[in-house]
């Protein structure tokens, strides 16, 4: 398997010349560019691209800002590439109010047509430029290129100055589109030292190191950098698909992390440190460590939390019950508490942290042996285990130990059972943080199958209706997101309601469902229902089997897949319909009986139909017996699907004997 690649880049040997090209100088062959040499599926390509980061000192305030200048050429080939003509630049800032924040200047934007043979540019003007503030962190600088046609160039560039030294700059050499040619170039002065790292699927063209004398000045003091030239050309966009954790994890790309400084004092400055470091530093700090430590928020109220639990698990049970009651989540995610354990309690709200610290105290004032997880969402992308990097962090949860088992628990999510994670929390690993004793990593995985089971029992009428009662059971993160959709509506009733309407096959006569809020428990959802495969008297009745979760469409697409595909958790499907019929009716037409599998015991479906004895039975077992598929599975799931929906494609008709 062709794993992504995450290396430390070493000085290589020099492959080919990567140079800055000219604003607006336009070649005939970037004019008569033909996208089937890249990708005959593009609407749209990068002809060109360059980027370079290098360090400024600022005399008046004596700090370091890096100096980033990008510049890039497309060419749009029809109208669904238009998009591609509105550009988006994240700005990032502390939040702080200080001025410890990015700046964007010099943008330039143009538009390039063909008229007459004639290449006709059309400059943006600075009124086009708009900033809108996405929260206290981060602004978007957001222009859009003027006069775009089918077959226009467009070209911009612009520069930012920050003073986030410590990430330098990320290159992103894939992205949406192909690009033919992509460089960067970052100048790193010789007292600066970078952990450097490629991510993704594809090699670099190039990759060079030369010196670059006197790059940078320093109160009078000239010195040298190392020149470093990255460059891969004939890059394929990244198409997202389904059934992935964060693209960051698998695009191809340039990553920068400051691992140490030395001063002209002579003094020098660690950045990258141990996890022996990290350690001291989260269980020390204000809002990580002291707020794990929070018992006495919890002494006086703890008996009567945990008065009627038989042993440590049902203790523990009631404890996490409590906490995700007492709590409302905020939205906002974080592995630093807001506020603290003793406010989130009186406010009854706060962040991740906030909750799962308090959940964290608690148990530790129950006298459990508990420890906090640090670890990154699926949407963050997955957090470097070559070296220690605080900022890849951005959640906690706890884990509880008893006897030999032990359990991760979120209690931002109150319709999750004890021991389930949330799915944004199943990313490879995290890293488990104790007072007392040195961190370690564990992995994020679903602790059980999400299962559901639809049967239909029912009768075919005289009058050409089927009517019966469907039951689904659900359990796992089936179950997690039916309650979701439940809880959405003001009641029951109105879920129920709003369910008959979409259902437009069928009518909803009478329901009922239990255990919405029994999360331990299985969701049990009851409908009697009524629908029409036909009229009265009518000699031959049509119907489609598959009308609970039919797969209509294949969400594998791709030709080739080179990450993999991530489930979240195993999963079940099995669906049974029997249909008590009338005398003297027999099976006309019937889909195929199907019986399919994935390599390695990796899953199955099973399709099966028959009439015995008047009584029509339809019975479908879909399985994943795997969280993860690797990207050699892939054309096997592709296919998979392909069979699948080409199964259920075939009606059922009845007819009646003569």
């Amino acid at each position: 398997m062709r794993k992504a690649l995450v290396i430390a880049l070493l000085l290589a040997p020099f492959f080919a010349a990567s140079q800055e090209f000219e604003f607006g100088k336009i070649s005939s062959e970037d004019r008569l560019f033909d996208k089937n040499k890249i990708d005959s599926n593009a609407n749209a390509v990068f002809l060109n691209e360059y980027g370079t980061t290098r360090f400024s000192f600022d005399s008046e305030t004596g700090h370091m800002r890096l100096i980033h200048k990008y510049h890039a050429r497309i060419k749009l080939f029809n109208k669904e590439s238009f998009d591609a003509a509105n550009i988006v630049v994240p700005i990032y800032k502390s939040g702080s109010g200080n001025n410890d924040q990015e700046y964007i200047s010099d943008i330039r934007a143009s538009t390039f047509n063909d008229q007459n043979g004639e290449l006709v540019e059309t400059e943006m003007s600075n009124k086009g430029i708009f900033l809108e503030d996405k929260s206290k962190y981060l602004s978007l600088n957001k222009f859009t290129l003027p006069n775009i046609k089918e077959n226009s160039i467009i070209e911009y560039q612009y520069t930012i100055e920050s003073p986030y030294l410590f990430n330098f700059k990320t290159w992103h050499f894939q992205t949406s589109l192909p690009k033919l040619n992509s460089t960067y170039v970052a100048y790193i002065p010789a007292n600066y030292k970078y952990n450097v790292s490629l991510r993704g699927f594809y090699k670099l063209t190039e990759n060079k190191a030369e010196l670059s004398s006197g790059c940078l000045r320093i109160v009078g003091k000239d010195m040298d950098c190392s020149m470093l030239t990255y460059n891969m050309k004939n890059v394929p966009a990244f198409v997202e698909e389904d059934y992935m954790t964060a693209p960051s994890n698998y695009k191809s790309a340039i990553y920068f992390e400051l691992e140490e400084v030395h001063y002209l004092n002579g003094s020098s400055q660690k950045y990258t440190k141990s996890w022996k470091d990290i350690d001291y530093e989260l269980t020390s700090n204000r809002e990580f460590g002291a707020q794990m430590k929070r018992k006495d928020v919890f002494k006086q109220i703890l008996p009567g939390i945990i008065a009627n639990s038989a042993d440590e698990l049902q203790k523990a049970k009631a404890i996490f019950d409590y906490i995700k009651k007492q709590i409302k989540w905020n939205g906002y995610t974080g592995k630093y508490s807001e506020t603290s354990v003793k406010e989130a309690m009186e406010k009854r709200n706060g962040n991740v942290a906030d909750i799962n610290f308090a959940l964290i105290s608690a148990l530790a004032a129950a006298d459990f042996d508990v420890e906090a997880v640090m670890l990154s969402t699926r949407d963050n992308g997955t957090a470097n285990k070559l070296y220690p990097i605080i900022s890849d962090f951005n959640y906690v949860i706890a884990k509880v130990n008893i006897g030999e088992n032990s359990y991760l628990l979120d209690a931002t999510e109150p319709l999750l059972p004890f021991g389930l994670l949330p799915l944004r929390c199943i990313n490879d690993q995290g890293r488990v943080i104790n007072l007392k004793k040195p961190s370690y990593w564990i992995d994020l995985k679903a602790t059980r199958r999400s299962s559901v089971t639809h049967s239909l029992f029912g009768e075919l009428t005289n009058d050409g209706k089927i009517v019966g009662t469907i039951t689904s059971i659900s359990s796992g993160y089936d179950a997690l997101n039916s309650r979701k959709e439940i809880k959405r509506y003001t009641s029951v009733d109105e879920y129920v309601e709003k369910l008959d309407e979409r259902l437009t096959y069928l009518k909803i006569k009478d329901f009922k469902i239990t255990n919405v809020d029994s999360v331990e428990h299985t969701l049990i959802e009851e409908y009697k229902v009524e629908f029409s495969i036909g009229e009265p008297g009518q000699e031959e009745n049509r119907f489609s089997p598959f009308f609970l979760n039919a797969i209509r469409k294949n969400p594998f697409k791709l030709n080739e897949r080179n990450y993999p595909v991530d489930l979240g958790a195993a999963s079940e499907e099995r669906i049974s319909i029997s249909i008590a019929l009338p005398d003297h009716f027999k099976l006309k037409e019937q889909p195929k009986d199907l019986s399919v599998g994935l390599p390695n015991q990796g899953g199955r479906y099973l399709l099966q139909t028959k009439l015995l004895n008047n009584n029509l039975t339809v019975n479908q077992q879909l399985l994943f017996s795997k969280a993860i598929y690797t990207s050699e599975e892939y054309h096997y799931l592709k296919e998979f699907y392909n069979r699948i929906i080409q199964a259920q494609k075939t009606d059922i008709v009845l007819s009646k004997a003569n």
